[in-house]
């Protein structure tokens, strides 16, 4: 592993079987956990997470692409500390500096009329908020989404979630979902204008032919679509909109400008921190009636954010995103070109999927595999996410300090270990 140059105060809080048998007893019974034996996580610094023991992990998965800067980067806690030393709360009804420094800073970063924002506390308080004004606005209330998408966990948000796995047996409406434009497993490959007739088809025969708005992970999408021009195929509603959740940004691999944006996770580097962003013109659809959010705008939470726009810039993490990125997916491949059940690996900048197979012809899912490689690289000292339809990817999400020195290790461990499966 790295050498690191810190080392976590001693811990002397309950053990991980006491936290587990808490969890069981006390919290939500669907709550999963990873691996056989789960962590006690007590201690980050940047790019690496400390047990009870004080053991070290290279965390490359990243509070599941939510820690932006870094565990515990000292420019974003002093500015948490600091806030909250002055103001932890008031409301949205008073003034406060930190709301409107955060908003300013952050429309800054957007092109076009995209200026007016919206906070919220998480991605799916602010896909819901996106997916209501877009019906507003529009006066139509079906919505486009993409197959194995995932949106959120509330209700408008679960109808666009297009995952089994995801979905509860209540009533969703007015969400109609296309084909994933996936050059994996995608039924037409990577052939973009089928997966827009697609679209196109859906808004034909499935709608009244006015729809409120394309919702789309922008990480989603960077396959066969935008090969073919992104998702210019839309323009034959007038008042379609376009919600895309990415942050400094992913609708710009596809050369549109939507007209909301969301984003939550990195924003906020792990605090609660939730955005809508959008044009003033869309943005009045709530004026009409009384709408705020009672957490949303929170002045700890907006100073965090700020923080992490600042260090993003101070530290250009996106160059170190996109270099670091770039070297992880050629050492991916070349495991990818070394074990047969590597069937694709996939991803831009450091958000990186790599998917497990037992027949390459087949892609037939290694789930088992899966989990086993999961384990093994845990026990070697490496923390990676699992994700998928079929729960046979390994999601690579690590912080944006990430280093060339900690892809080696990272694709070292994941080398050794499929070599003993």
């Amino acid at each position: 592993m790295p050498p690191f140059d810190y080392t976590p105060p001693p811990y002397t809080g309950p053990s991980a079987d006491e936290i587990l048998r808490k969890r069981q007893q006390f919290l939500n019974p669907a709550v999963l956990h990873f691996f056989k034996k789960p962590l006690n996580l007590v201690d980050g610094k940047m790019q690496y997470l400390f047990d009870e023991n004080g053991r070290r992990y290279l965390d490359a998965f990243g509070g599941i692409a939510t820690v932006s800067c870094g565990h515990c980067h000292p420019e974003v806690v002093d500015a948490i500390v600091n806030q909250s030393k002055r103001l932890q709360h008031s409301t949205i009804l008073y003034l406060n500096p930190a709301i409107a420094e955060f908003a300013e800073a952050l429309a800054s970063k957007f092109p076009g009329d995209l200026k007016v924002v919206f906070f919220t506390n998480s991605g799916t308080e602010a896909n819901e908020l996106a997916l209501m004004m877009a019906r507003l606005y529009t006066g139509s209330h079906d919505v486009i989404s993409i197959r194995n998408g995932y949106h959120g966990n509330a209700a408008a948000t679960m109808a666009a979630t297009a995952q089994s796995g995801y979905k509860f047996n209540v009533v969703q409406t007015g969400v109609h979902h296309a084909q994933n434009p996936d050059q994996y497993r995608g039924i037409f490959g990577s052939d973009g204008p089928k997966y827009a007739r697609d679209v196109d088809d859906i808004i034909t025969y499935g709608t009244s032919g006015q729809v409120a708005g394309f919702i789309s992970e922008a990480i989603q999408s960077t396959t066969a679509l935008e090969r073919q021009g992104g998702f210019a195929l839309l323009t034959r509603s007038n008042q379609v909109l376009l919600a895309l959740a990415a942050i400094f940004w992913g609708f710009e691999a596809h050369g549109v400008v939507p007209d909301i944006v969301t984003m939550a996770k990195g924003i906020g580097n792990g605090i609660p921190l939730g955005a809508v962003v959008t044009t003033p013109e869309i943005a009045k659809v709530l004026a009409c009636r009384n709408y705020y959010n009672t957490y949303g705008g929170n002045p700890v939470c907006t100073a965090a954010g700020l923080a992490v726009l600042k260090v993003i810039e101070k530290e250009k993490l996106q160059q170190n995103a996109f270099n670091v990125g770039l070297y992880l997916k050629q050492r991916l491949n070349s495991l990818k070109d070394k074990y047969e059940v590597i069937g694709d690996v996939r991803g831009r900048g450091l958000l990186v999927g790599v998917e497990l197979v037992t027949d390459r012809q087949l892609k037939t899912p290694a789930k088992v595999e899966t989990l086993r490689v999961m384990e093994h690289m845990k026990e070697m000292g490496v923390l990676i996410g699992k994700g998928g339809l079929f729960g046979n990817v390994f999601r690579i999400t690590p912080p944006l300090c990430f280093t060339k020195e900690d892809v080696d290790f990272l694709v070292d461990v994941m080398d050794y270990t499929l070599s003993k499966i």
